[in-house]
């Protein structure tokens, strides 16, 4: 386990992260796809080797079955005297032939062998052994497989579409779809070879082995690709409410759900359980916001009135430290009465979200602090972001004006980063305590510096940003910087 990640964590886990998908929809898809074809490669495994093994068995029987005929008219040719052969052979092809295509020449005629198929090497090998089997004393064959176009059938390259047609059209199959012949050779006596060529009784038989042949997988695609639409249609019904559920809890989230749209009651059922539950869900914390809302402010204003009454009492005291006393308590009192109420106003702001121009958005901020005599550096970046703009400026200024109480001068930055707009605030101080830092949002929480700079302040300031500002998807950091002060940076997404 890679904990805290290291570089070798990252190169480790980088590759598979790479390939495997983010959105739901793409991991179902990418697994039903990867489950579909392997699958289907499976089964064709299995089938092509099914296919094949029966080819072999189908090939060695038609192999012994035309050798056994080969070997009969070889038996034949031999027992006629040489001056009737050719009489014979003529009279055959003007009959219309017989199983084989006969000839007679002076010498081995040599043939174009086709290459690289081994059922037809397995089946020249098993006509080879039965031929020799039943002519134990025949001097040797000469087999082999060729392709019609390029078979030479007598000596001088006579080829097998330089004879007629009357002669071989019963014999061996040429048009439309030529398949491959048997050529056996023999010498049945010392300069006179005997030349046979036939089909094997099925003409197509090395196509039948071919499991990846075209015609096959056509319908395998066809079938694929039906399967997978209809895979990748179910999957996208499924994932596309639950898109619809995420747009909304995000919505909820950042605080838009006004603009938010009722979740569509449509679906599988656990769907609908679901988006029925997250309404009542969404209608049970809005009514929650309003009613905190309504609490605080009447809390506050309820609270305001003893409290303007005891400071008047407080002032008919005639002790006077005790009268102090009671004044700063009231004091303290109120000005917590006021931050919880400041904390609500400030964080529940209702406005639409709109295009928020930054340059014009900050430089007003900069504008009223250098009129209030303060230093504030800023750079125009002409990039815009989309949020609610009196909540954005509201949590910016809280920023700017810590910023300026606990430092001596400020500076604003922007600038652009993949997926987010990024805008620093660093002022000039003294910085924090890196052991302070995750306090500084706490509400209440002013360390003596902050105290001695603005002894007015409540503490609100930080955590009311940071509520604004995660309110519109980003998050705000805090951190010392390098060259001394402190630096915030508020994240915020692209416009885009």
């Amino acid at each position: 386990m890679c904990s805290p990640p290291t570089s070798a964590c990252r190169v480790r886990s980088g590759w598979p992260a790479r390939l495997w998908p983010a959105s739901l929809l793409g991991r179902l898809t990418l697994v039903m796809v990867a489950g579909l074809l392997v699958t289907q490669l499976a089964a064709s495994a299995i089938w092509a080797s099914q296919l094949r093994a029966k080819a072999q068995v189908e090939a060695q029987s038609a192999a012994r079955y035309v050798a056994h005929g080969a070997a009969g008219a070889i038996r034949f040719f031999r027992s006629l005297p040489p001056a009737y052969r050719l009489l014979i052979i003529q009279q055959l092809r003007e009959m219309g032939g017989t199983r084989f295509f006969v000839n007679l020449n002076h010498a081995y005629v040599p043939v174009e062998a086709i290459a690289g198929q081994p059922l037809a090497d397995s089946v020249i090998a098993t006509v080879g052994a039965t031929l020799r089997q039943d002519l134990p004393n025949s001097p040797g064959f000469r087999l082999a497989f060729a392709w019609p176009d390029r078979l030479a059938v007598a000596e001088h390259d006579v080829r097998l579409d330089d004879l007629p047609n009357a002669w071989v059209q019963h014999v061996l199959l040429l048009q439309p779809d030529p398949a491959p012949i048997l050529v056996i050779q023999t010498e049945i006596e010392p300069g006179n070879w005997l030349y046979m060529a036939a089909l094997m009784p099925n003409p197509y038989f090395l196509n039948t082995s071919d499991p990846f042949a075209w015609d096959r997988l056509m319908p395998q695609a066809l079938s694929l690709a039906v399967v997978l639409l209809l895979c990748l249609l179910v999957v996208r019904s499924i994932t596309r409410p639950l898109a619809a559920l995420s747009d909304a809890a995000a919505a909820l989230g950042q605080g838009h759900d006004e603009e938010a749209r009722p979740l569509p009651e449509t679906g599988s059922r656990e769907f609908i359980n679901t988006a029925r539950a997250f309404s009542a869900m969404r209608e049970r914390i809005g009514r929650y916001i309003d009613d905190r809302e309504r609490l605080f402010i009447s809390i506050s204003h309820d609270l305001r009135t003893p409290i303007t009454r005891l400071k008047l009492r407080s002032e008919l005291l005639d002790d006077e430290a005790l009268r102090n006393e009671f004044e700063e308590d009231l004091d303290e009192l109120d000005m917590m009465v006021k931050g919880a109420l400041q904390c609500v106003k400030d964080s529940d702001i209702h406005e639409n979200p709109a295009e928020i121009r930054l340059d014009a958005l900050l430089g007003r901020l900069v504008r009223s602090a250098q009129l209030a005599g303060h230093a504030v550096a800023f750079s125009p970046a002409g990039i815009t972001v989309r949020g609610k703009p009196l909540a954005l400026k509201r949590a910016l200024g809280n920023l700017l004006d810590n910023a300026l109480f606990y430092g001596a001068r400020a500076e604003i930055g922007v600038a652009e980063e993949p997926g987010s707009v990024v805008i620093s605030v660093r002022d000039h101080g003294p910085g924090v305590p890196e052991d302070a830092l995750p306090r500084l949002f706490d509400p209440y929480v002013r360390l003596a510096h902050g105290r001695e700079q603005n002894d007015g302040g409540m503490g609100l300031g930080l955590g009311i940003a940071r509520g604004i500002i995660e309110a519109h998807g980003g998050r705000l950091e805090l951190a010392n910087h390098p060259e001394g002060g402190l630096d915030a940076r508020v994240r915020l997404p692209a416009s885009g």
